[in-house]
């Protein structure tokens, strides 16, 4: 008997005959019709090198739907670019693409009722977005991170755009020339493809694989390198044997031991914080209750093995060239640090997965043994101050420890002033508040801020602390997703210059709190007024409506149907 596919709801029965029209119109005849329907989702375009070549990387993908069996429809969706979005009023868009994206994806695939989903994305929200939208769906899906650029080369080294960044701040401290800056920008990025480092978008690859969404090996691939299109071809396959044979689907494979997995290896790795905000978001898709502090005890558990930038000296590129992220996951596996037995789209383990993967090479990924340090690369942080955490990468950090007076701010635009100006003192906690999900709106990355003090040389001597997000290239005590955020009544929000900060991320401490009594702290608070701008129309009024807090993933829905 011919098997009936959930896509058959769209043309059976005399009163769908115009949908055979459409279909036909498409390029598709009788017998294709009768095909399961994938919706290949993608955020290409040129609106970044990041998404720059993920059409084509799409077009390899709907080659092996076809030959597999099934019939490809393309879905190109929206993206934002952080790069061309950071430390101007634009970046309040970025986080709320995440949950356009995955509303493009849950809008389309119901719909249409594609039997399944094959997505590629290359910035910062746009996997996480992708893979939520997968969850929202719960239909056969796979994921595959479109890649990152190869690094440049500058005066006999490799060079990526984060260098560039601090670079701005060498220019306005002196110490490097326009002259300087202008050829740096030139070489830092090279080729189509994600930021080179252990940002943002590389973590969450990595999270992918982790989370059992993606092939093992698929995310530390350059973008730009030719063994991407055979990669799509597989996965197309592996996706239409899921869809042929009823393998788990996503809500199956994203569980808690799968999200467990998914923080060591960001740990493990010194990955972004941003990971902490996606993670909850993710498994509130799932049906899963995983917040922040779920987040922490894993990252306080699993050791720092592998020497990324930026807190380390290495590159995606090699990265792949040891093995790709599998090696980092077996090394986790062997050592305890990850359960094997979660499941991945293939319908197989973890483990089985990663059987034919590689050891760590002891360069760019070290045995659990020798690890760079016993616990991980990223820290939440807890305290008076921030009562449902805040998120510090401590990888590469010279110290772990500070103490010294808050200067406030109540936006983005005003700490950048300062700093610009150099209008502060070694040993200040620069507070930069009103910048969370809903005071905003939009939770700001604040990679200008930081760049500029560290091209200033004071990277490591102050602090900074934000209710917004960091960049997964921050590097330096700086201290985000402050929790609750201003906006919500925060304690940030009572803060006030001198104000004495004490920051102690050692993990045996992992604290942050101001130096005032309960009673005085909750005098403030209770005459604190929003700060918060007034935002009228279009999509940040109504993301700033509905937005939920940062340790929560910053949802803007109640959760599985």
């Amino acid at each position: 008997m011919t098997r009936r596919f959930r896509s058959s709801a769209i043309y059976d029965g005399t009163i769908r005959a115009t949908t055979h029209a459409f279909l036909q119109a498409l390029g598709q005849d009788d017998e294709e019709i009768c095909r399961p329907h994938i919706g290949v989702f993608h955020t290409g375009g040129e609106m970044s090198p990041c998404n720059l070549n993920l059409r084509d990387q799409a077009q390899h993908a709907k080659t092996g739907i076809y030959a597999h069996g099934g019939m490809p429809h393309e879905c190109p969706v929206v993206s934002v670019s952080d790069g061309l979005s950071v430390a101007h009023p634009g970046m309040r868009y970025s986080l709320v693409s995440r949950e356009l994206i995955a509303d493009s994806v849950e809008a389309s695939t119901e719909a249409h009722q594609w039997d399944g989903i094959f997505a590629i994305g290359g910035c910062d929200k746009n996997l996480p977005g992708l893979m939520m939208g997968m969850l929202r769906c719960n239909v056969p899906a796979v994921f595959v991170h479109g890649g990152a650029a190869l690094p440049g080369h500058w005066q006999g080294r490799d060079t990526h755009v984060g260098e560039t960044y601090e670079t701005i701040g060498k220019v306005l401290a002196g110490d490097a020339t326009e002259e300087t800056l202008t050829a740096l920008a030139h070489v830092c990025l090279p080729t189509a493809g994600a930021c080179a480092g252990q940002f943002t978008a590389n973590t969450m690859g990595m999270v992918s694989e982790a989370l059992g969404l993606a092939p093992i090996g698929s995310s530390m691939v350059p973008a730009v390198f030719s063994e991407r299109a055979p990669l799509m071809r597989r996965a197309a396959a592996a996706l239409m044997r899921a869809v042929m044979h009823d393998a788990p689907k996503p809500r199956d494979i994203v569980t808690r031991s799968a999200l467990e997995n998914a923080c060591a290896v960001v740990s493990a790795t010194g990955g972004s914080t941003n990971a902490a905000l996606h993670l909850p978001a993710l498994a509130h898709e799932a049906g899963v209750r995983f917040t922040l502090a779920d987040v922490a005890r894993v990252f306080a558990r699993t050791p720092l093995i592998a020497d990324l930038q930026p807190g380390g000296r290495y590159l995606a590129r090699d990265l792949h060239y040891a093995g790709g992220a599998g090696v980092v996951l077996r090394a986790l596996l062997e050592a305890g640090f990850a359960d094997g037995s979660a499941l991945t789209f293939t319908g197989r383990t973890l483990a089985e997965e990663l059987a034919a993967v590689a050891l760590p090479d002891g360069r760019v990924v070290m045995p659990v043994a020798q690890a760079r340090s016993r616990d991980g690369g990223v820290a939440v942080l807890t305290g008076n101050l921030c009562p449902d955490g805040a998120l510090l990468k401590t990888a590469g950090l010279a110290t772990l420890v500070h103490r010294g007076p808050a200067r406030v701010f109540d936006s983005e635009e005003a700490a950048q002033m300062a700093v610009t100006a150099r209008d502060y003192r070694p040993g200040d906690v620069l507070v930069i508040r009103n910048e969370g999900p809903r005071g905003g709106p939009g939770m700001r990355e604040m990679l200008g801020v930081t760049a500029l003090l560290y091209g200033q040389g004071m990277g490591d001597r102050v602090a900074l602390l934000t209710d917004g997000r960091f960049s997964g290239a921050t590097r330096g005590l700086c201290i985000g997703h402050a929790g609750p955020e201003a906006a919500d009544g925060g304690p940030i929000a009572a803060l006030r210059d001198g104000d004495i900060i004490a920051i102690d991320a050692r993990p045996d401490a992992r604290t942050i709190v101001v130096e005032l009594s309960d009673a005085e702290l909750g005098l403030r608070l209770a005459a604190v007024t929003s700060g918060a701008q007034p935002v009228r129309g279009g999509v940040l009024e109504k993301y700033r409506a509905v937005v939920g807090p940062a340790h929560l993933g910053a949802v803007t829905h109640s959760g599985p149907g």
